[in-house]
């Protein structure tokens, strides 16, 4: 018998976040601290953001009945909600689609300390963890009250054992976030920490960039996830909905 996967599997970064918009201005003024007023779960999709979801609906209601998302889940942040519910009311999955499923294991990298602080302000307010991190790296720094990629890959190993024991076979959607798609990676494809790194500096994962793996029997008769394209912009080139990333720096919102 061969392993339980989804046939097909979609990993979405949300649309630009007005968290995104606030952390770039904190950027260019040089300031320590992000101003956002409300809980980094509850920053919503900027007015681009919303439109780039919208050009991404469009573009997956374009595809055949037959190759669509039967089943869409979502980290519970509502950036990711709303980037998935505009899929959604896009009609870019199937007519008989599963209702979205929030799963708080897809949620962002939690940034314990360091949330709200740009790049500055950390060096400022806490030096030392700005020189622990550069000692250990991101994929194992921790800060305090938070999370480190390792920490993020854990839970991901779970609900990836959820969604191939519900969704076997099925055609499936994750609407996430940055880390959170590298780290997938790092578990679909047995990538090394040197490798998941290379990646994450090669480029920015863009805002509703599309990360898509398809399963099929390897030479054991087992399934194996297969990258069939990554960071794919063309939805948003095709409707005409500017691009937008982030840059892989040491910061507290996402």
């Amino acid at each position: 018998m061969r392993q339980r996967w989804p046939s097909r599997i979609w990993l979405v970064r949300h649309g630009q976040s007005a968290g995104n918009v606030a952390r770039d201005a904190a950027d260019a003024a040089g300031l320590p601290i992000i101003d956002l007023a409300v809980r980094d779960v509850d920053v919503p999709l900027s007015d681009l953001g919303r439109d780039q979801a919208r050009a991404l609906g469009e573009w997956f209601s374009r595809l055949p009945e037959e190759e669509k998302p039967q089943v869409i889940l979502s980290s519970p942040y509502v950036r990711a909600q709303e980037t998935a519910r505009a899929i959604c009311a896009a009609r870019g999955v199937t007519e008989d689609a599963k209702r979205l499923v929030i799963d708080e294991r897809l949620r962002e990298r939690e940034f314990g300390i360091l949330d709200r602080l740009t790049t500055v302000g950390i060096h400022e307010k806490y030096p030392d963890q700005a020189e622990h991190r550069a000692l250990l790296g991101k994929f194992y720094h921790r800060p305090p009250g938070g999370e480190s990629w390792a920490d993020v890959i854990l839970r991901l190993r779970s609900a990836l054992d959820t969604i191939s024991l519900h969704y076997a076979d099925k055609r499936v959607l994750i609407a996430c976030h940055q880390v959170v798609v590298l780290c997938f990676r790092y578990i679909l494809e047995e990538l090394t920490e040197a490798e998941v790194i290379a990646i994450s500096r090669e480029s920015n994962v863009l805002n509703c960039g599309i990360c898509e793996y398809e399963f099929e029997p390897d030479d054991d008769a087992l399934c194996a996830p297969k990258l069939v394209r990554y960071n794919h912009a063309a939805p948003l080139i095709e409707e005409k909905a500017p691009l937008t990333a982030e840059p892989e720096t040491i910061v507290g919102v996402r």
